[in-house]
């Protein structure tokens, strides 16, 4: 939770105060959606096994300098171990040349994989899940955040972790990070299968708020 200092008699304040917010006013501000911190769902989406790709391509990309994702209950249809990926629009026009650098660690005791290093300074997407089994309890879930995307002048960064269950029943973390390294405003962003095919998940893009909003 925030915890910050404002001024006193500030003609806009939302909440009166000294100048110094109690943990209850910071509470309250969230609540209303004024507060550093606070997250403005932009859009939700579900992600099929007819669904090829999903888009989102109306992020508020002016309003916000930080983005966050959340993928829920991701479960392989018929094969095993399908991670998804990640790719940028920059003006309306999907980024898909080897150009984004991606670094991501997977940990888990499945065997060979105890350490798994993925990293690559020219890739088509950026990938950072290892991908979940197919059998029931297997589902796979985690979170992303996006940095910059809507600045010209900066490269567009993102940063996530996952966790989930192989087809062994085995659990597995996943976390790492990518940038587009072009500077660039980035107004969409791609959610893609590898090959395969997912049984469905969902996905929710947010903004978050880093100022106090009067």
């Amino acid at each position: 939770m925030p915890f910050g200092y404002i001024g006193q008699n500030q003609t806009k304040q939302q909440v009166k105060n000294s100048g110094v917010l109690s943990s209850f006013d910071i509470s309250l501000l969230e609540k209303q959606g004024h507060a550093g911190g606070s997250l403005d769902l932009i859009e939700e989406q579900t992600y099929s096994s007819t669904v090829a790709v999903v888009d989102f391509t109306s992020i508020k990309e002016s309003e916000y300098d930080v983005h966050y994702m959340t993928l829920s209950n991701m479960k392989t249809a018929s094969d095993n171990h399908e991670p998804c990926n990640f790719q940028f629009y920059e003006g309306g026009t999907l980024e898909t040349a080897s150009v984004y650098q991606i670094a991501g660690l997977n940990n888990s005791t499945i065997s060979g994989l105890g350490n798994y290093e993925r990293k690559s300074t020219g890739d088509s997407k950026i990938n950072l899940n290892f991908g979940a089994g197919n059998t029931g309890g297997e589902q796979e879930n985690g979170y992303v955040y996006f940095y910059n995307l809507g600045n010209s002048s900066k490269y567009s960064f993102m940063t996530g972790q996952f966790l989930g269950l192989n087809n062994d029943g085995k659990i597995y973390t996943s976390f790492g990070g990518g940038v587009l390294p072009q500077a660039s405003v980035v107004d969409g962003i791609r959610v893609k299968k590898n090959s395969g095919d997912y049984a469905g998940f969902n996905i929710k893009l947010y903004g978050v708020k880093q100022i106090w909003v009067t």
